[in-house]
């Protein structure tokens, strides 16, 4: 019985350490094809633009991330509104600095006191929308850090089509890559490398496989205000947890198109420690597990390195099990490389190639708790996550 069960294992670690080679492979194609087409050339199209950020005191970075978004080279009109729930909250100080710093950028301070739902954010950015100028739309989070050029390629993929012999979707939103920036922990570090690394290669393989992306990123949700309106506005998402995700989903949905910008945006990643980290990971976890169920349950194919180390175990280091873990330790580098060097120009990811076996093997850890509850921490509060929407935990 026993060998048998050893048998067993060998033989589905093996299985999966071969998917795991399968993927690496598509997903370093897909990377290739988004940087095949990144360089062609930008539509002229600089519509007026309003851009919302929700504040909840500070974050690392946070008002050089502030500074990066005044200094764009950006043909038309912009305004940055901030919304916070008290003007006591410490983000109010920051943004009352940077108006000092660029008083000539249109910087608005606005309170946002009523709490609509579970997710303050999207609370705020309700009573943020009816305020904003323009009818074009930009959400972003208070971390993120941005280039001089932006706006200038966000806003480029809303122009029309140059060719009308083929109609296409008129695009609704547009959303954006993004690495992390490490803040010297051991547990940072890794979020990052994970994120340049894991999270990214499988958005733009998932864009390939489904023909086009069909939900939103955090790190940049631009929007039309007509889609907004035809989806009934923020409203509808003030206990979603995914509500980046969400509101990708609700306008694709509503028959507009979904864009990915050729343009990469940094977030900060706190100096967590191992509790903090792994909260993260697992709200994380939870978030995707709930928002895809089947994509959450196909991550299992994605942890060849993982599954090749565990298959070197099982079959007591056999010569197949020895080449299956180096050609995945090469083809994972090698995926690495091209998306957090080629794509993403994370300057961080060379220096910390050597802790992808640690990484891999943590999210293996953080995938499979995934499955084993409902209860996520969300900036130190707990809640219950239920179809889609957040409940406060008792």
């Amino acid at each position: 019985m026993t060998h048998v069960l050893a048998q067993s294992v060998e033989t589905l670690t093996t299985v999966l350490a071969v998917a795991g080679i399968g993927y690496f492979l598509a997903a370093w194609v897909a990377a290739w094809v988004f940087l095949a087409r990144r360089y062609g050339s930008l539509a002229a199209f600089t519509p007026s633009v309003s851009v919302l950020k929700s504040l909840k005191g500070t974050d690392p970075g946070m008002l050089d991330a502030f500074r990066s978004h005044c200094r764009q080279s950006y043909m038309g009109e912009y305004e940055l509104l901030f919304g916070v729930s008290s003007i006591d909250d410490p983000a109010a100080a920051a943004v009352q600095q940077l108006q000092a710093e660029f008083p000539e950028s249109a910087i608005r301070l606005i309170e946002c006191p009523e709490r609509l739902g579970t997710n303050g954010k999207v609370s705020t950015l309700v009573q943020l929308a009816p305020r904003a100028r323009y009818s074009f739309l930009l959400i972003n989070d208070s971390d993120i850090a941005v280039s001089p050029h932006y706006l200038e390629r966000v806003m480029a993929c809303f122009a029309p089509a140059e060719r009308q012999d083929k109609p296409q979707q008129q695009v609704g939103l547009v959303t954006a890559l993004y690495r992390g920036r490490a803040h010297g922990t051991l547990p940072s570090k890794l979020e990052a490398l994970g994120i340049a690394t894991d999270f990214q290669p499988s958005v733009l393989l998932a864009k390939i496989l489904e023909n086009g992306l069909h939900y939103g990123l955090g790190s940049t949700l631009a929007l039309r205000r007509e889609a907004l309106d035809k989806i009934g506005g923020l409203l509808p998402l003030v206990d979603q947890l995914a509500d980046d995700y969400e509101l990708g989903v609700r306008v694709d949905k509503a028959g507009y198109r979904v864009a990915l910008t050729h343009e990469v945006v940094e977030t900060g990643i706190p100096a967590y420690g191992w509790r903090g980290f792994l909260d993260h990971q697992l709200r994380w976890a939870r978030t995707v597990r709930d928002a895809r169920p089947w994509g959450y349950a196909g991550l299992i194919f994605t942890y060849g390195l993982g599954w090749a180390l565990l298959n070197v175990l099982a079959s007591g280091a056999s010569p197949l099990s020895m080449w299956l873990l180096g050609l995945s330790f090469f083809l994972r580098l090698t995926l690495a490389m091209t998306v957090g060097a080629a794509v993403l120009a994370d300057h961080q990811v060379l220096p910390n190639l050597w802790l992808l076996p640690l990484r891999d093997l943590v999210a293996m850890g953080v995938w499979v708790a995934g499955f084993a509850g409902n209860t996520i921490v969300w900036r130190g509060e707990r809640f219950a996550l239920k179809n889609g929407k957040l409940e406060k935990a008792g």
